[in-house]
């Protein structure tokens, strides 16, 4: 391992906003299966600061807002065209359930469930607000 990384369970966590913090914490847990680790609520019925735990991985919501430092430097992706210039990949153990799932909570499916010629299975959808996740089998630490 680098030196610059920690010796922790996950270094990298995405960070996303959403306009409804909540009603997306619920979808990912849910759909995807993230557990909430810690959940801070504001002052106006949104999130301050989220942790919703896969596995080992992690990523960190709050609502959006344009009151913060942070905050005017992330537009979402009805801002911009529907484009994501980053999306989070999720390694599970059966990537048909989770994409019935996504389909039965109103996912739009963007790339087809199929088998990858990279190996795995997966699919690509939006979420509740237009967020891009990929979602598969294919296990990069594991497979050679």
């Amino acid at each position: 391992m680098h030196p610059t990384a920690k010796d922790t369970r996950c270094t990298v966590i995405p960070c996303l906003r959403y306009r409804d913090a909540p009603a997306a914490i619920d979808w990912l847990c849910q759909v995807f299966g993230f557990e909430r680790h810690l959940v801070v609520p504001d002052d106006h019925g949104g999130i301050a600061h989220a942790q919703l735990a896969f596995g080992n991985g992690m990523v960190m919501v709050a609502s959006a807002d344009h009151e913060s430092e942070y905050g005017d430097l992330v537009n979402l992706p009805d801002q911009v065209g529907g484009v994501e210039t980053q999306s989070p990949y999720l390694i599970v153990q059966d990537a048909d359930a989770v994409h019935a799932r996504a389909q039965a909570a109103g996912a739009q499916i963007v790339i087809p469930l199929r088998d990858e010629p990279y190996g795995g299975r997966g699919f690509t959808c939006r979420d509740l607000e237009g967020r891009l996740w990929s979602v598969g089998t294919y296990d990069p630490w594991t497979t050679p």
